[in-house]
């Protein structure tokens, strides 16, 4: 069986670790990851998105940060497949929301 969902790296709420429900701990990962800069998590430097692209140009940052998120959700939730990546773009910040489609996999 296999769902697809929505995760944003703008969404808010408490986080649920540990979580009994497959589909729900699987969302959180991929939200933690999104969240995450490379480089911040003691003993794991490796975990998360690297985020040399946030001073790029918003179109080479898009593309860059596709790659970087496919990447990191590819070998920190292996559950999940990526189906799609957009941006909402704030456009008095500036900022580049992150929004990813992902299929989890539940066996």
């Amino acid at each position: 069986m296999s769902n697809t969902y929505t995760v944003s790296a703008d969404e808010n709420g408490a986080l649920e670790l540990g979580a009994a429900e497959t589909v729900k701990s699987v969302l959180q990962a991929i939200r933690i990851i999104l969240t995450t800069p490379k480089g911040t998590v003691p003993l794991y430097r490796d975990f998360g998105v690297d985020m040399d692209f946030l001073d790029l140009p918003a179109p080479a940052a898009e593309q860059q940060a596709r790659m970087e998120i496919r990447e990191a959700i590819e070998k920190w939730e292996p559950r999940a497949t990526v189906k799609d990546i957009t941006f909402e773009r704030d456009g008095a910040s500036g900022k580049l929301v992150p929004k990813v489609e992902v299929e989890i996999n539940i066996e």
